[in-house]
């Protein structure tokens, strides 16, 4: 929505402030397997219609540092990043991902089904970046419980085309792992830098990456 002063965007200091009116709609049902069709078709279609675009303002997608101080809350931590971000710069090293702007979080709540339109808006895009597209897709599995949960949102992204068959296939486990790594990341950084009465939650969230990390 404009400024008064006509404007798409207005400084605040260091940042600028922008006011997006919100996509009317319900959220997906990451569980639903109709839902897991669109929630695929979409994120595919997003991929694909953000192909070629760079930004400066787009951060990498990579903030992970195995040597970070506050990983020394729990002894499996450091051991189980290292060998997440080893995994993905092996692949990297034999395989060439299909690079573009991330959502960086496109979960089901994220995309939001419009009933009266039919069409679905994707939202929530404050963790946007530029990395490989398959990281979105490890993130999206990651919240449809997993590959064998999300078997239909994949063959929809399969089926939407912007990441060819071969490289979902080779490199989902690998991403999905180093998704998981971020997440553990973020938890032990909270727990260690952030609100005490957010401690249970972080350890919980340590507790189901550590179980993911090291199966």
């Amino acid at each position: 929505m404009r400024a008064a002063d006509g404007a798409l965007s207005a400084p605040v200091g260091e940042h600028v402030l922008a006011l997006v009116e919100f996509v009317p709609g319900r959220p997906l049902d990451g569980a639903d397997p109709v839902d897991q069709q669109w929630w695929g078709d979409r994120l595919g279609a997003a991929h694909r219609g953000l192909a070629g675009f760079r930004h400066a303002g787009l951060a990498e997608w990579h903030p992970l540092r195995p040597d970070a101080p506050y990983l020394s809350v729990a002894g499996w931590l450091r051991p189980a990043l290292t060998g997440a971000v080893t995994a993905l710069t092996k692949l990297q090293i034999t395989d060439r991902l299909t690079v573009g702007p991330l959502h960086g979080d496109p979960r089901p709540a994220a995309f939001r089904l419009d009933h009266g339109t039919g069409r679905i808006g994707l939202v929530s895009w404050g963790r946007a970046g530029f990395g490989p597209l398959m990281y979105d897709v490890a993130s999206a599995v990651r919240h449809a419980g997993g590959p064998e949960r999300a078997r239909e949102l994949l063959a929809a992204y399969e089926a939407a085309g912007p990441v060819p068959v071969a490289e979902i296939e080779g490199s989902l486990d690998t991403l999905l792992r180093f998704r998981w790594a971020l997440e553990a990341d973020a938890y032990a950084r909270a727990l260690v830098t952030g609100d005490p009465a957010a401690a249970d939650r972080c350890r919980a969230g340590l507790d189901e990456a550590r179980a993911a990390l090291l199966d």
